[in-house]
């Protein structure tokens, strides 16, 4: 049977699946074409074929900016936090959620940390500025109650990854959880059973049966993780980023930002930026090769 044969007779599931490629090859492949300008001196009025070729320079110009260490150490910190502390959350909310035997309560608590996942990244960050401002911000003012002085925080550089990290966890806890719990329900229940029956305690039961069972799902999450390590949320960034924790929030994607769209560098700003893919399929392709050598599940 011929390959066109073979298409023709099983076309539905090939159209349902077009849209899909179409979008893929338009917004993510085709774009590609214009990662060239990063090794050009790009002149717009020129276009990309008229404008001359100059190599590595932008990326060298990158490297020895005062700007490098900066918005590289800040976009590390920032995903190493999230890695260490905004990972495990949900891993550890599915597990307690599951061993829950109340239904109703368990439900509710899926409602109330799922529900933050609507509330859009600009209302999130006008809630932060709210709670969090030093004149009338709920947190201080609980903080006064108690003897503190007040803190502005949202202008503090020590507290912005701090209140980054943990407002994302608030805001995706829910979502995240969602597929760990699916995860959970393949668990067979004669597990639990016989593990009942030998006297093993909620705890013991998580750790030697539900977190070994739902442990590929958490592997493959975490390879695709790794693989955009160094593409912090640029929009909630953006929005919490002011005058006084600048330090401590310009990342890649801000700066990229500022340097391409705001300065119209564009060809620098594409160096940038094709920087940071080049890092993120590196860690790609690594974590996803230990995580074969180790016995364990990867995406390929």
């Amino acid at each position: 049977m011929s390959a066109v044969k073979k298409i023709m007779a099983s076309y539905q599931l090939y159209l349902l699946v077009l849209p899909t490629i179409a979008y893929f090859i338009i917004f993510h492949y085709i774009p590609i074409y214009g990662a060239q300008i990063a090794f050009k001196d790009f002149i717009a009025i020129k276009g990309i074929e008229g404008s001359p070729w100059i190599g590595f320079e932008h990326f060298e110009r990158f490297f020895d900016s005062y700007q490098f260490w900066l918005v590289l150490k800040n976009t590390l910190g920032i995903n190493v936090y999230e890695l260490l502390v905004a990972f495990p959350a949900p891993i550890v909310l599915a597990l307690l959620l599951n061993a829950l035997s109340n239904a109703r309560f368990k439900k509710f608590v899926q409602t109330v940390t799922y529900a933050p996942h609507f509330i859009s990244v600009v209302v999130i960050v006008g809630m932060l500025n709210i709670f969090l401002s030093p004149h009338n911000g709920i947190v201080n003012e609980l903080m006064r109650m108690f003897g503190a002085e007040p803190i502005f925080f949202m202008g503090s550089p020590e507290w912005f990854k701090t209140i980054f990290v943990f407002s994302g966890i608030w805001q995706n806890i829910g979502w995240s959880t969602i597929i760990y719990l699916a995860a959970l329900t393949s668990v067979n229940p004669s597990l639990h059973e016989a593990a009942v029956v030998d006297g093993a305690s909620k705890l013991q039961r998580i750790v030697y049966i539900d977190l070994p069972s739902i442990l590929p799902t958490i592997v493959i999450l975490l390879i695709l993780n790794i693989g955009n390590f160094m593409s912090v949320g640029f929009e909630k960034v953006y929005l919490m980023q002011n005058s006084l924790n600048v330090d401590a929030s310009e990342i890649i994607q801000t700066y990229v930002y500022k340097v391409g769209l705001l300065n119209a560098q564009y060809g620098y700003s594409a160096a940038i930026g094709l920087f940071n893919s080049v890092i993120n399929f590196i860690l790609l392709l690594s974590v996803n090769r230990l995580a074969k050598r180790l016995k364990q599940n990867s995406l390929w």
